[in-house]
C-alpha cells in the first residue's frame, strides 16, 4: 500500500497570550466563518473584530493558564494513535493540521509531501460534521489538492464524521459512569449534554447535518450507557442577535435550577480535548451560572484526550478507512442530497432566489456587524465559543 499518513484536523488555539490576536485574525479571515459580498472586505473586517476581541479573549485564556492546551493534547493523541496503529500492524506517520493556528493544515501537507507519503487518511477530530468545522478544513484541503500537481499524486480518503463509532461511544459512556459514581444517588442525576452551537440558518437553509448528528450521538451515548438517568441537550457559545440552535445552555441551566435540580453532570459532546470551551466557558462561566441557579453540585466529565477507548476508536476509523473505498473531498464538501456548503462556494449576483436571499442577508449582516463591532464591541460575529 506504500507509505501511509494520517492527517488529524482540528481548530487550533493560541499557544500563548501573545498569539491571541493573530489567532483571532486567522479565525475571522475564514470565509466559511464569515462570507462577505466583497472579498476585499474579509481581512479588514477580520482585523477589526480581532482587535476588538483580543483583550477579552486574552482574559479568558489567562483564566486557564495563559494559552490553549489543544496543540499539546492533539500531539499526544497523535503519538498515541501512531503507537496503537503500529500494534495493529500498520506503520503510519500521523500529522496534525490545525485550521487557525500552528501547526497549520498547510504545514502538515508540506510534511506529508516531504516524507513522500503515498496514501493519506484524513480524520477530523470533530465527531459530528459541521460545515463550519470539518467542512472548513475539507474545503481548504480540496483547494490545496486542486492547485498542487505533486499533491495530486498522493492517494487519500476522508472520514466525514464518526460519532457512531462503538469505541468512542463506550469511552464517553465510561466517563459519564465514572462521574455519576461520585454521587450517592447515581441513577437520579441529570446528565446535561452541551454541544457547540451553530446558527439556525446553517441547518435550515444550508442543510448542515450537525444538529441531526448531535441528537443522534446523544441517543447513542445514552443507549450505550444504559442507565435510567434523565438527560437533556443544549447548545453553548451562542453570540449576537442571530438565532442559534436551541435550547441555549445558558438558558437551560437556570431552567433546571428552577425545577429543583441540585446535581448536574455536564457532558461536552462536541469536544474530544480540553480547551477554552471546556476549561473556561463550562468550568467557570456555566459553573457560576449553575450556582446562582441553585445547582450546587455541578460536575463535568473530562474531555476524552487520550482515553484508551478513544484512541482505539481513532485506530478503528483509520484501519477501516484504509480497507474501504475512497471518499473524495468533493463528496464531503458538497455534503449530501446536493446541498451546497454554507456560505456558497461562489458568490452569486442576479435574480435567482438563492442569490437574492444570500446576497441581501449576508451583505446586511456583514456591514451591520462591522458597524456594531466598531461602535460597541458586541456585534453578532463575536464567535467567542470558537476561541
Amino acid at each position: 500500500m506504500g507509505r501511509i499518513g494520517v492527517l488529524l484536523l482540528n481548530l487550533g488555539g493560541p499557544d500563548e497570550l501573545k498569539d491571541v490576536g493573530s489567532f483571532l485574525f486567522n479565525l475571522f479571515s475564514d470565509p466559511e466563518i464569515i462570507r462577505l459580498p466583497f472579498s476585499w472586505l474579509q481581512k479588514p473586517l477580520a482585523w477589526v473584530i480581532a482587535s476588538r476581541r483580543r483583550k477579552t479573549s486574552e482574559a479568558n485564556y489567562q483564566q486557564i493558564g495563559g494559552g490553549s492546551p489543544i496543540r499539546q493534547i492533539t500531539e499526544t493523541q497523535a503519538e498515541a494513535l501512531k503507537s496503537q496503529l503500529r500494534k495493529k500492524g500498520w506503520e503510519a506517520n500521523v500529522y496534525i493540521g490545525m485550521r487557525y493556528w500552528h501547526p497549520f493544515t498547510e504545514e502538515a501537507i508540506a510534511s506529508i509531501k516531504r516524507d513522500k507519503i503515498e496514501k493519506v487518511v484524513i480524520l477530523p477530530l470533530y465527531p459530528q460534521f459541521s460545515i463550519s468545522t470539518s467542512g472548513s478544513s475539507f474545503r481548504l484541503l480540496e483547494k490545496l489538492w486542486k492547485e498542487d500537481p505533486e499533491l495530486q499524486q498522493i492517494e487519500y480518503t476522508v472520514i466525514p464524521s464518526w460519532y457512531q463509532e462503538p469505541s468512542y461511544l463506550q469511552a464517553m459512556s465510561q466517563l459519564i459512569a465514572q462521574e455519576l459514581s461520585q454521587f450517592p444517588n447515581p441513577n437520579e442525576i441529570t446528565i446535561f449534554f452541551s454541544a457547540h452551537g451553530v446558527p439556525v440558518s446553517y441547518v435550515e437553509e444550508a442543510g448542515d447535518p450537525y444538529q441531526k448528528e448531535i441528537e443522534e450521538c446523544t441517543k447513542l451515548i445514552m443507549g450505550t450507557l444504559n442507565r435510567p438517568n434523565p438527560h437533556t441537550l443544549a447548545y453553548q457559545s451562542r453570540v449576537g442577535p442571530v438565532e442559534w440552535l436551541k435550547p441555549y445552555t445558558e438558558d437551560k441551566i437556570p431552567e433546571l435550577g428552577a425545577q429543583g435540580i441540585k446535581d448536574l453532570v455536564v457532558v461536552p459532546i462536541s469536544f474530544v480535548s480540553e480547551h477554552i470551551e471546556t476549561l473556561q466557558e463550562i468550568d467557570i462561566e456555566y459553573r457560576e451560572l449553575a450556582e446562582e441557579s441553585g445547582i450546587h453540585n455541578f460536575r463535568r466529565i473530562p474531555a476524552l484526550n487520550t482515553h484508551p477507548l478513544f484512541i482505539d476508536s481513532l485506530t478503528n476509523l483509520v484501519t477501516n478507512a484504509l480497507n474501504s473505498p475512497k471518499i473524495e473531498l468533493s463528496e464531503v464538501t458538497q455534503m449530501k442530497k446536493m446541498v451546497k456548503m454554507y456560505p456558497q462556494e461562489r458568490w452569486e449576483w442576479g435574480l435567482t432566489t438563492a442569490a437574492e436571499v444570500w446576497n441581501g442577508r449576508l451583505a446586511m449582516i456583514g456591514f451591520i456587524a462591522l458597524l456594531l463591532e466598531l461602535i460597541s464591541g458586541h456585534g453578532p460575529l463575536h464567535f467567542v465559543g470558537l476561541l
